[in-house]
């Protein structure tokens, strides 16, 4: 129980990455004397190696699944996926803010409301509504294109459903919308 709740509370933790990243990435990459984009790629390389350590020894962290310690973790999964969307779209805040939050905040609701027993198409629906809130909020907040909500948020939704074995649905509810991104980017 208590893995579960630090899992649901680091994933909506996470949705203060954007506003460190826009609002102190340059003083905090300033503290490794380098640019944020090089920050971030560091990130993901030191992520890298100590995930790869963590498998070879086999180690679980609090709140991690038993099977992680023998695959790459949720944690890893989602902190790549979040690093690459940095890397991506370093210049646009107005598309990195939904997306993270998409997936910060709209993988532990959609689970939570999987928990409470609705049938799929209801969880659909209902977490497309949520995270197209998201992107409505953004749009207000951070002038994210208005229209984006309404395609984004049901590919949000539809991109946490591949059950894969080895990438965690906090790769593909980041990876897959950020893919969609980038296709659309020059139209924006």
């Amino acid at each position: 129980m208590y893995g579960h709740l630090f899992r649901r509370g680091f994933h909506v933790g996470m949705s203060i990455l954007p506003f460190l990243y826009f609002e102190y990435g340059e003083t905090i990459s300033g503290y490794a004397s380098t640019s944020e984009l090089k920050f971030v790629s560091a990130m993901i390389i030191a992520l890298v190696i100590v995930e790869a350590v963590r498998l070879k020894l086999g180690i679980t962290i609090f709140g991690q699944r038993d099977y992680e310690s023998k695959q790459v973790s949720a944690l890893a999964w989602g902190a790549f996926a979040i690093g690459l969307t940095f890397l991506t779209l370093s210049e646009y805040s107005e598309l990195v803010w939904p997306l993270i939050l998409s997936l910060s905040l709209g993988d532990p609701f959609l689970g939570e409301i999987r928990r409470a027993g609705l049938e799929p198409r209801s969880v659909f629906l209902i977490g497309t509504a949520f995270i197209m809130a998201i992107w409505l909020a953004t749009w207000s907040l951070v002038r994210t294109p208005i229209w984006l909500a309404f395609v984004m948020a049901p590919l949000c939704v539809a991109a946490e459903w591949p059950r894969l074995r080895w990438i965690d649905d906090n790769a593909t509810m980041l990876l897959i919308p950020l893919s969609a991104i980038i296709v659309i980017l020059p139209w924006l």
